[in-house]
């Protein structure tokens, strides 16, 4: 388990997987959390996306909890062990955005990423109507790197796709 001021990261069990498909299959948030066209998404469609994750060695997945609640999910994704980087993802339960546990539970797989996995980069793309998340981020250290201009469809416009890095040399170590 990995300790935050807020949360904890822990394994996935089996007893998240409701809230955590009832995340994923959330129209409402689909552009803020995928690149792909909005659609409706089956529980076995979802266990198989589970399946698929856990199978790969490049993708770590955390539970996020506060006061032993689940309120989330983190994850690192795609990592190149040659180039020693890899895309981080977050996603929160409808209660608990606002809070602080998104803050929290990034800069505890930062520390994650940069200290356990000895990963030198990390990066991220975020919708750049998403202003909750751009802040956040940039709290934990990620700088805007770069955009791809009008590159998303989301509900009825084009929107441009900002993407964000954190370097392990700009981390602040203790």
């Amino acid at each position: 388990m990995l300790t935050g001021d807020l949360v904890e990261l822990r394994p996935v069990r089996v007893e998240d997987l409701p809230t955590l498909y009832e995340m994923s299959a959330d129209l409402d948030t689909w552009e803020e959390r995928n690149p792909t066209p909005a659609a409706p998404v089956t529980r076995v469609e979802f266990d198989e996306k589970v399946a698929r994750r856990r199978a790969t060695t490049d993708h770590v997945e955390f539970a996020v909890t506060a006061d032993d609640q689940l309120v989330g999910r983190c994850t690192l994704m795609h990592e190149d062990t040659l180039a020693r980087h890899a895309e981080v993802g977050i996603g929160l339960t409808a209660d608990a955005v606002g809070k602080g546990y998104g803050t929290d539970a990034l800069r505890v797989l930062a520390e994650y990423a940069f200290t356990r996995r000895n990963l030198r980069r990390l990066h991220l793309v975020v919708v750049a109507s998403n202003e909750r998340a751009i802040a956040s981020y940039r709290k934990v250290g990620f700088v805007e790197e770069g955009r791809r201009r009008e590159h998303c469809w989301v509900r009825g416009a084009y929107e441009d796709e900002v993407i964000m890095g954190l370097l392990r040399s700009e981390w602040p170590s203790d």
